[in-house]
């Protein structure tokens, strides 16, 4: 790509960069020279993209991007040899080309001037330092929840996309289907009435991914293709056993939050939708949990936590429990409700179901593709369906009922301040130690 193609397609995005600092942007007209002949997306004009973390997520969110005309990926990362050649091969063989560069060291990769976005799917305790180097760098982010790995890095990955006027989209791609946002408007709409009580199921248990032999436990050296050390970056020092990192980590708090945390930015994310509470969070939090007897794991796998919020609504989250399932369910007055999870959608009564909302009732922000609307949004600088700070909120009930559960006692929060009241033990544990030099 010339240097002057390079200019044209970033000076226009730096142009209109400013709007996104805002809490809402004003849409930009992207300009007819964008376009090629027959509405194709000129070259000079394609969004370069890089991605970060190409594991199970990081490879479908790619391929994703690999769909979008006007998107270009130019630059794959991942401390896995074997992967990172995978990933190559991929987009090489999608664009018929032997272009994309692969990088072992993120920072490389954000270093090119000439990608305008990344594609981060790191594990959780790589997220806050990688999101705020690609922040800082100019580049807008896509990035996988949940958003972070505690409260306070949250809080630092907001605060520099806000500081670099970066667009940001998080993950969770539920807001993008249209059965829960029928589910969200029916609750916006009053048409349950007045709602005090919410229940967000999420996963129990764990998966590992492995032998499940006592082999998979053994301590011994890394595989070459993988840079165990530069894997474990910020996070305490633990030795190597062949279970630990790819899809196992979620299950380790040091790296993860257990299914938790993992689903919370799925399910609370449409919980608050629906409330019309994305900037909220809850101020008494108490919860019990259950932890696996074995193996190296300390996420909980089953657990209940009940939340209470400033204007008294009372959230439920839980895992494992019979009586709360699997997805969304907001009570309302006289018996109704709402219920909706992947795939389905209910409520009492059933002809909620069948109502037709106009352009006089609410309607909530629309999207039917989730990677399509991020970029949009990077063109325009409009906020996306899932921006940081809305990422960032649906996240602290799962940080907080890890705290609650691990230490077993209710816990008062300040959402202004994002400070546990009245606590210097549970206040600690919303931000966990870098081991050097890794340091936001």
């Amino acid at each position: 790509m010339s240097e002057k193609k390079v200019l044209n397609r970033r000076d226009f995005l730096k142009s209109t960069a400013a709007l996104s600092a805002g809490a809402f942007a004003v849409p930009t007209l992207i300009p007819a020279s964008a376009l090629g002949k027959n509405g194709a997306v000129a070259p000079s004009m394609r969004i370069t993209m890089g991605c970060i973390g190409i594991g199970n997520m990081g490879t479908s969110n790619m391929r994703s991007f690999l769909e979008l005309d006007d998107v270009q990926i130019v630059a794959v990362c991942d401390l896995d040899s074997t992967r990172l050649q995978q990933a190559r091969e991929i987009v090489d063989g999608k664009y018929g080309t032997g272009a994309c560069h692969a990088y072992h060291d993120f920072r490389d990769l954000i270093s090119r001037n000439d990608i305008d976005v990344i594609s981060m799917a790191t594990p959780d305790h790589w997220h806050a330092l990688t999101a705020v180097a690609a922040a800082e760098s100019g580049k807008d982010i896509y990035g996988e929840k949940p958003l972070s790995h505690c409260i306070a890095e949250g809080r630092a990955m907001c605060d520099a996309v806000h500081r670099h006027g970066r667009i940001w989209q998080t993950g969770s791609w539920q807001r993008s289907v249209a059965n829960f946002r029928q589910a969200v408007e029916i609750v916006r709409n009053g048409l349950i009435g007045t709602v005090e009580t919410v229940h967000v199921g999420l996963p129990s248990g764990y998966s590992v991914s492995g032998t499940g032999t006592d082999k998979d436990f053994l301590i011994q050296p890394p595989p070459p293709e993988l840079d165990y050390d530069f894997w474990i970056g910020p996070s305490p020092w633990a030795d190597y056993f062949p279970v630990k990192t790819h899809w196992n980590w979620r299950w380790q708090l040091d790296f993860g939050g257990g299914q938790l945390c993992d689903w919370i930015g799925h399910h609370c994310d449409i919980a608050h939708w629906g409330l019309n509470m994305d900037y909220d969070a809850p101020v008494e939090i108490e919860g019990t949990g259950v932890f696996p007897k074995t193996g190296p794991w300390d996420a909980p796998i089953s657990y209940r936590v009940n939340t209470r919020y400033r204007n008294g609504v009372a959230m439920t989250i839980a895992g494992g429990q019979d009586d709360i399932s699997m997805g969304v369910k907001w009570f309302g007055e006289n018996g109704r409700w709402v219920y909706v999870r992947r795939g389905e959608i209910d409520a009492n009564p059933k002809s909620l179901l069948d109502v037709q909302f106009g352009p006089n009732d609410t309607r909530v922000y629309y999207s039917d593709n989730h990677h399509r609307n991020f970029i949009d949004c990077v063109k325009t600088r409009q906020l996306t369906i899932t921006p940081c700070e809305v990422a960032h909120h649906s996240q602290i009930p799962g940080h907080l009922s890890n705290i609650a559960i691990k230490l077993n006692r209710l816990i008062r929060f300040d959402p202004k301040t994002e400070q546990i009241i009245g606590d210097p033990a549970a206040n600690a544990m919303l931000s966990t130690p870098m081991r050097g030099p890794w340091r936001l």
